[in-house]
């Protein structure tokens, strides 16, 4: 029979293999640690101001009142409240945003690749969906008041199905949590992938490639 100590050494060992132990932004370790902008120190996160420094202003933001411009090609605006925005996030692991999508709108598919999200549905109404790893839509109509959440790293997106406005606040499970726009991020590169590849992946010829591009 295994001594009691090396059943320990061995679970202790597994829980630190596990990638759950590295999944999420970092545990504060003192009250807080509000970024500091200046700073030229590169670290995971932002380094911290010194606390004789800080103010109640670095953590506090205003202006989600205001809709976004959604006059766009897509029809839709967030606006992150982030570390980048708020010093006083730096370390807490969350962020937020507010959303706006114009009638007929969309919030084009993208990935959060550093956090889980939930939209809360304040005015409006938002077709919503996810899209699993094995290829599975998860998507429902969430309607004023209603919540919906997007797993961490999946591909999701936003739908005004209305002739009338809708917008939503946004938790994120990260101070940082990224943003990858599937389209954008294939068609806009910077250097591009090239048309091979692109008409290869979607099946479709290089000249309808080109045409996508252009509108990136």
């Amino acid at each position: 029979m295994a001594r009691p100590h090396s059943i320990f050494l061995v679970l202790l060992v597994a829980a630190m293999a596990s990638p759950m132990v590295l999944a999420y932004d970092p545990s504060a370790l003192q009250d807080f640690c509000v970024a500091d902008y200046a700073s030229n120190v590169f670290v995971n996160g932002m380094a911290c101001k010194d606390p004789k420094l800080v103010t109640a202003g670095d953590f506090a933001f205003s202006g989600l009142q205001n809709p976004g411009d959604t006059a766009n090609a897509v029809g839709s605006n967030s606006t992150l409240v982030d570390v980048h925005v708020l010093p006083g996030l730096n370390s807490l692991g969350i962020s937020l945003a507010r959303l706006d999508v114009a009638p007929f709108g969309l919030n084009p598919p993208h990935t959060h690749p550093r956090g889980t999200e939930m939209l809360t549905v304040v005015e409006g109404e938002l077709y919503v969906g996810f899209i699993t790893t094995d290829g599975k839509l998860f998507a429902k109509v969430v309607s004023s008041g209603g919540v919906f959440v997007y797993p961490k790293g999946l591909v999701h997106f936003a739908f005004n199905l209305r002739a009338r406005p809708a917008w939503g606040i946004v938790g994120l499970s990260s101070q940082n949590p990224g943003l990858i726009r599937v389209a954008e991020s294939l068609f806009g590169a910077v250097p591009g992938v090239t048309d091979e590849v692109l008409a290869k992946a979607f099946r479709i010829d290089t000249a309808t490639v080109q045409m996508i591009k252009a509108k990136f």
